[in-house]
């Protein structure tokens, strides 16, 4: 998915005024024009008929004559200066913008290199400045290229933490002075390192939660966090992620909590396809998801929590299809589909637990087709299924399938079960233990 082109800074437009002549002889014209357009409708309103040819010209018409062709000198000079004013603004705003864009590359050129240091310390220093950059950037498509440093830096490849030194070592020897301290270099410079990333990360959230169209806001800019590793508590809370392009492909959440509470993702393009979520609590509690398109595809849930309770899913785009959950906890407790269109097909439930209850499915369409339930529990207990029209089904299970775990639909509330859901259960193993509301029927082949 490539980003999309943003519009042209005053810099690339550049100025296309035309010549001094051409100006104001066209806005003398425009002038004549005009002024012949209010004389034509004085007359008309006035009901003037003719003009009196036998008078005479005395003084006075003589002078008012003159005061009047004064007049009309006085205004063709005010023109005159109007248009001369108003090329030198302009050229003047260009120049300031040129100067503001040379002070920011400089500064953007220091930042990078403080950035590229051995030292993390120094590195510290070069994010902060490209931060500040951006929020003083004369215009977005600078605020863009300070933003994509930042995520590109989190990007890179990092040292890896040496964990501890076991005492004695596999080959049964006791490590030397120089080789404790060689391996504590490591260490420090690992955390420190880290320490740059997660400030990063810190300072996004930050960004992304002032409102947009105020200082020092980046809501409304692309990220592009592909391949990121997220391996300590940060906060995007209250967040608004609404760029053309905001990417966590092939992320990793490993360790920590990472909190999207209440958070914004009101745009398409929004991504975790790929994501891995391995350890720790990454949580969407009460987040928005509207208009737009939010992929999971292929996320692996592992261990650890994550948590959707009371999200909202409107109005737009939610895939996880092929998303595999194999541990831990993946939470959609109280969450609202409406409106759009959630597909989890192909996805594949081989542990942990799974929960729906008390979600809604209204207005829109959840596909469950192909997934697989195997080892997992599955709770759908007081879930809403309801229609979105008298014939078409809100949610369907159509090529789902069951083997192991358990699967709970107790009081699920609905206009019969859901589409193919039945079919699946009759056919499911005796290994699976299904709790169903009385009223549905299950017809065994």
């Amino acid at each position: 998915m490539m980003f999309r082109r943003r519009s042209r800074s005053l810099n690339e437009r550049e100025l296309r005024l035309w010549k001094v002549g051409r100006a104001l002889v066209l806005t003398f014209v425009a002038a004549v024009l005009v002024a012949g357009g209010v004389f034509y409708g004085l007359v008309v309103l006035l009901d003037f008929q003719e003009i009196d040819t036998t008078a005479k010209l005395d003084a006075k018409t003589l002078f008012d004559l003159v005061k009047l062709s004064f007049g009309v000198v006085a205004g063709a000079g005010a023109l005159v200066a109007l248009v001369v004013a108003y090329r030198r603004q302009r050229v003047d705003e260009a120049g300031a913008h040129r100067e503001a864009t040379r002070l920011h590359t400089e500064r953007f050129s220091q930042a990078v290199d403080k950035l590229g240091s051995d030292s993390p310390a120094v590195r510290l220093g070069g994010v902060h400045a490209l931060a500040g950059l951006a929020d003083d950037a004369p215009d977005d498509n600078l605020r863009q290229t300070c933003i994509d440093v930042l995520c590109a830096y989190l990007r890179l490849p990092f040292p890896s933490d040496p964990g501890v030194l076991p005492d004695p070592l596999p080959d049964g020897t006791t490590p030397t002075e120089e080789r404790r301290d060689a391996h504590q270099n490591k260490m420090d410079l690992c955390h420190a390192l880290r320490e740059v990333r997660h400030t990063v990360l810190r300072l996004i959230g930050d960004h992304c939660r002032i409102p947009q169209g105020t200082h020092r806001s980046w809501q409304g800019c692309d990220l592009d966090l592909t391949g990121v590793t997220i391996d300590g508590s940060i906060d995007f809370s209250g967040a608004s992620f609404s760029g053309d392009r905001v990417s966590f492909d092939g992320a990793v959440f490993s360790g920590g909590t990472v909190n999207f509470d209440r958070a914004s993702f009101s745009r398409d393009g929004v991504s975790f396809d790929g994501a891995v979520f391995s350890g720790g609590t990454v949580n969407f509690v009460q987040a928005s998801f509207s208009s737009g398109r939010v992929f999971f595809s292929r996320a692996v849930f592992t261990g650890g929590t994550v948590n959707f309770g009371q999200a909202e899913f409107t109005g737009g785009m939610v895939i996880f299809n092929r998303a595999v959950v194999s541990d831990g906890t993946v939470n959609f407790h109280g969450v609202r589909f409406s409106g759009g269109i959630v597909g989890f097909g192909g996805a594949h439930f081989s542990g942990g637990e799974v929960v729906f209850a008390e979600a809604r499915f209204s207005g829109g369409t959840v596909g469950f087709g192909g997934t697989m339930f195997s080892g997992s529990t599955v709770s759908f207990r007081g879930t809403h299924f309801d229609r979105w029209q008298s014939s078409a089904p809100t949610v369907s299970f159509g090529g789902a399938s069951f083997s192991n775990g358990e699967v709970d639909f107790f009081g699920a509330l609905s206009h019969g079960a859901p589409d193919g859901l039945l079919d699946a259960v009759a056919s499911a193993p005796a290994t699976v233990r299904f709790v169903l509301p009385s009223s549905w029927t299950v017809v065994n082949p």
